[in-house]
């Protein structure tokens, strides 16, 4: 059970930050995709915005599950004092 805490807050620390980060890669390469798209058909951009922007929302819906994910794990986490009281007492 002692793994497990420290395992929960491994997850819980490190979660959220690789998701935004990797919804912000992917933001990137679908705006740099967008602009790409409409540069070349410029008839098209109407469309295509509405893909991009539909797409955006939906990458950052992704990021939300993860916030949320994170407070859901947050919160079953024990408090630092009594860990630190704890490790302090050996065990």
């Amino acid at each position: 059970m002692e793994n497990y805490f420290g395992q929960l807050a491994l997850a819980t620390g490190l979660g959220l930050p690789i998701a935004v980060i990797g919804a912000g890669l992917g933001q990137g390469i679908a705006i740099y995709g967008a602009v790409q798209g409409m540069a070349r058909q410029p008839e098209a951009s109407g469309t295509i915005q509405t893909a991009m922007i539909i797409g955006l929302a939906l990458i950052e819906s992704l990021v939300i599950y993860a916030l949320l994910m994170f407070f859901i794990l947050q919160g079953k986490l024990p408090a630092a004092g009594d860990v630190l009281s704890k490790i302090g007492t050996g065990g």
